[in-house]
């Protein structure tokens, strides 16, 4: 008798040529991911070859009860690293049946702005340091704290090993190999500052594909947090007081700050950026004025600054880039539950179209 793990793990090539396609998009709260799937026939290697689909968008929060039909246009396709072989996921944005971006989909803009001839001349290149709290699943308190008390300060936690210092680890690793099977570059992993807090980086990915490639793995990390019955935080200061706050890093170069002279370039793009400022943590995510106090590794909301290795600044500048007189420079502003399409879009826009 086949048990339930058996027939979860049923290798169907040598049956059928039909795969399974989940279908992933951004739900209602534009921070929420959500996905069904469906059977197609196969091999499908690029997402044109996919049908568009619909969902119920009054039961996400899209579209009125009375109207609620959403459809979903394939974009981006990965692998899938649950049901393995030639089955995939395919990251969506979502349109009404007319053809009209809905108003959570923020990917379509975001491909405006990439597809513009002045940015994609410029190879735009993007890294997000996405941070994450792990949180025990009936009583929302951070994996490895003891409930309703707190472990002992700061300090000893941060890329830290041992059962009394890095809590979660399994699933951390899990998702990094997941990630990798599934074609996404992800480009490493280290245990946080807060105890039950981790950090994955995506990158470097052009243009649109690191917000794709995100996405997906914010899905797979919900997925195996779901497995292991732990649940996944993106809130940017999930515990008050002297904790850290999670954020998402935006690291960022043009062709132009990576060829020589490239420094004079990243210091007038980091201009602009002050300018605009206010419009950038309009939105950088939900709730960041509680991460943004000018501690714990961060510049106040209300200031803008930047600086060499400095992580207390809104825009800090490595030294290696100080050094050679090109490179990158990393957006420290958005917080965890940043929607990637905005920002990276907005950072293009305002350092090559402002």
């Amino acid at each position: 008798m086949a048990s339930l793990a058996d027939l979860i793990n049923l290798d169907l090539s040598d049956t059928t040529e039909k795969i399974i396609v989940e279908y992933l998009w951004v739900g209602g709260t534009g921070i929420d991911i959500r996905s069904k799937a469906r059977t197609v026939n196969g091999p499908i290697t690029d997402a044109s070859q996919l049908p568009k689909w619909n969902y119920d968008g009054s039961s996400t929060g899209q579209a009125p009860g009375e109207d609620s039909e959403v459809i979903l246009y394939p974009q981006a396709i990965f692998k899938d690293p649950f049901r393995r072989g030639d089955h995939i996921l395919v990251m969506c944005d979502c349109y009404t049946p007319q053809g009209v971006p809905i108003p959570t989909n923020k990917r379509n803009n975001a491909a405006k702005i990439f597809d513009n001839p002045k940015v994609a001349a410029e190879v735009t290149w993007y890294g997000i340091e996405q941070e994450y709290t792990l949180l025990q699943k009936d009583v929302n308190w951070p994996l490895g704290w003891p409930v309703g008390g707190y472990p002992g300060p700061q300090g000893p936690y941060y890329c830290a090993a041992g059962a009394d210092k890095a809590f979660g680890r399994d699933i951390v690793d899990a998702h990094y190999k997941a990630c990798l099977y599934a074609g996404i570059n992800i480009s490493g992993i280290n245990g946080e500052v807060m105890p039950g807090q981790w950090e994955f980086q995506v990158g470097p990915s052009v243009g649109i594909a690191a917000s794709d490639q995100l996405w997906v793995a914010r899905y797979i990390l919900e997925r195996i947090t779901e497995v292991a019955g732990v649940v996944l935080s993106l809130d940017p200061k999930p515990i008050p007081g002297d904790w850290n706050g999670a954020g998402a890093h935006t690291n960022y170069s043009t062709k132009s700050m990576r060829e020589e002279g490239g420094f004079e370039v990243i210091k007038k793009a980091i201009e602009k950026l002050g300018k605009r400022h206010t419009e950038h943590i309009a939105a950088y995510g939900e709730g960041n004025e509680r991460r943004l106090t000018g501690h714990h590794e961060t510049a106040d909301i209300n200031t803008f600054k930047w600086g060499v290795a400095n992580r207390g600044a809104s825009i800090r500048v490595g030294r290696d880039t100080e050094k050679e007189g090109k490179g990158y420079f990393e957006d420290r502003r958005p917080a965890s539950n940043m929607d990637p399409y905005v920002v990276t879009s907005m950072i293009a826009e305002t350092t090559l179209l402002l």
